[in-house]
């Protein structure tokens, strides 16, 4: 966006009511003529402005779309979010983010897209991406930590998801090992972390997150592994795609400074409270292949799932998990 036209819509959020055209032409010190064609891109961009001959503009709605203009207004956080790369169309924000990442671009750049032809699931599988609905984002950090802290991280972003869908809905969601978001045991949200790392640290993470903000029934696979749903499903109206996204970064923004200070034990604490789990049967599995079956105990301090077996307490570090 245009600086000048960036400014315009920063006038329209600070004020309220109508601003005069003779007003923007003098506080842009630029004529009235490109004031007009400013209005007129913002116009074209979805923005609904209201023109009333010796009153002047106002803005009245804004469009659902992912620019970073819209979504820095909500943000507070001090690192995620410091850049904001918003496409419309893209393969992943996961590929996107970490060439970016590669090419030096720093801590807290958020990579979005309106949709993904490629969108990555774990295990290789494919995360369906239809335009226009959902919230699809790659966030670059750069932690001091270890490559084997590397998915500790994971756990921080599902509860940065959970947290958002608590602040903007009356949904309270829980999670499910390693790295699904549920709604009354439906699937709402994945994560899919990716790292660049050598022996004695970290390079960068890069947290892939899809949150099912406004799909329809029909816009789901008819091949999905698991249930699926979306906010909009779940509450009868549909989710504002930008504040959730500001939201989002906020509380993952938050935790990721405590994660820095304190480490990992106070988001390990949040993530088994929010656990659909705790305490139930359960079988881990590779594929069709059975792992274990047992009772769910918890997580350790590697983000390792624990499981009471008849072995005894097993730790497993990967695999899909069924509650039975």
């Amino acid at each position: 966006m245009h600086p000048k036209t960036h400014a315009i819509l920063n006038l329209f959020h600070q004020r309220e009511g109508f601003v005069s055209g003779e007003a923007l032409s003098r506080e842009l010190a630029v004529s009235r003529t490109a004031i007009w064609k400013h209005i007129k891109t913002l116009r074209e961009a979805g923005y609904v402005i209201e023109a009333i001959p010796s009153r002047g503009y106002q803005l009245t709605a804004t469009p659902d779309n992912l620019s970073a203009e819209e979504i820095e207004r909500h943000l507070s956080s001090a690192i995620i979010g410091r850049r904001l790369i918003c496409l419309a169309e893209t393969t992943s924000t996961n590929s996107d983010a970490f060439r970016l990442a590669e090419q030096g671009a720093p801590e807290g750049a958020v990579v979005f897209a309106d949709t993904q032809s490629g969108g990555k699931g774990r295990m290789g599988r494919r995360w369906v991406s239809p335009p226009g609905v959902n919230l699809y984002c790659s966030v670059i950090l750069r932690p001091e930590i270890m490559p084997y802290e590397a998915p500790q991280l994971t756990f921080l972003s599902a509860v940065a998801v959970a947290r958002a869908i608590e602040l903007t809905t009356p949904i309270i969601p829980e999670i499910k090992w390693p790295n699904d978001v549920l709604v009354r045991g439906r699937k709402i949200a994945g994560l899919l972390n990716e790292m660049s790392a050598e022996t004695d640290g970290t390079n960068f993470v890069i947290l892939g997150m899809g949150i099912n903000l406004n799909m329809a029934a029909n816009q789901f696979p008819s091949d999905m592994r698991y249930p699926a749903t979306s906010l909009c499903l779940e509450l009868g109206r549909a989710v504002e795609r930008v504040p959730f996204a500001a939201t989002l970064l906020n509380e993952l923004d938050r935790l990721y400074n405590e994660f820095q200070v304190y480490g990992f034990r106070p988001v390990r604490e949040e993530w088994q409270q929010r656990c659909n789990a705790y305490g139930r049967e359960l079988t881990v599995s590779d594929g069709d292949c059975e792992i274990t079956r047992g009772a769910f105990e918890g997580i350790d301090d590697d983000g390792a799932l624990l499981v009471r077996s008849r072995k005894g307490l097993e730790r497993i570090l990967s695999g899909d998990v069924r509650i039975l």
